[in-house]
């Protein structure tokens, strides 16, 4: 099954997604792709009842080795730092945010030795995929890698796949990604978070 976690932004997708890696991990299944956590700047709120909390970057973490890569900031900030590039993959496509083409090759090849790996083990185990945007799904570009193991469908432990994508983008993911004996668009509840542990602790061997 190919699950599509979609919604509009900062609802805590991957707040979520976190949790739900954490929680597979503690029943032995083993979730192989990439987290995108967002780096926050909080200060107390104007009124001082509570904080604010801005966006200024995103990290990428590897799983399943959970080795965490800097991945993007945001344009206003890249600029001001002096590392933008207008050339580069994000740049081009006149993206929000600044991500280095050196991230997203790092997070290719990470990719490449998925399949291989999850051959190794034994056991149900889930792809994670954070997120597919409008570089992959309009441009052909960004996290190539993840979208050649999307279309290959289930792979040695791996059986079914969990992608992020924005609620715009969600019905090219459902469309494209036909190799996982169905889909499920979901929203980050406690129900969907409970049916896919449920769903994979069902493929644990008697």
């Amino acid at each position: 099954m190919l699950y599509v976690l979609t919604g509009t932004v900062q609802i805590g997708k991957t707040r979520w997604l976190e949790r739900l890696v954490t929680k597979l991990a503690h029943e032995g299944i083993t979730c192989y792709g990439v987290i995108a956590p967002g780096i926050w700047k909080e200060e107390p709120s104007p009124d001082g009842t509570g904080l604010t909390r801005e966006k200024l970057g995103i990290e990428n973490v590897l799983l399943p080795d959970n080795t965490r890569i800097p991945f993007a900031l945001r344009r206003d900030i890249a600029r001001a730092k002096g590392c933008y590039h207008p050339k580069s993959q994000a740049g081009a496509a006149q993206l929000g945010w600044h991500i280095s083409d050196d991230a997203i090759e790092a997070v290719n090849r990470h990719m490449t030795s998925i399949a291989s790996r999850s051959m190794r083990k034994e056991g149900p185990a889930l792809l994670v995929i954070d997120e597919l945007g409008r570089l992959e799904l309009l441009s052909e570009q960004g996290l190539t890698e993840a979208i050649s193991l999307l279309e290959r469908g289930p792979v040695g432990s791996i059986r079914d796949a969990l992608v992020v994508a924005r609620d715009a983008l969600a019905p090219l993911v459902e469309e494209r990604f036909d190799a996982w004996g169905g889909c499920q668009l979901i929203s980050p509840t406690k129900a969907n978070e409970q049916l896919i542990i449920h769903a994979l602790k069902a493929q644990k061997r008697p």
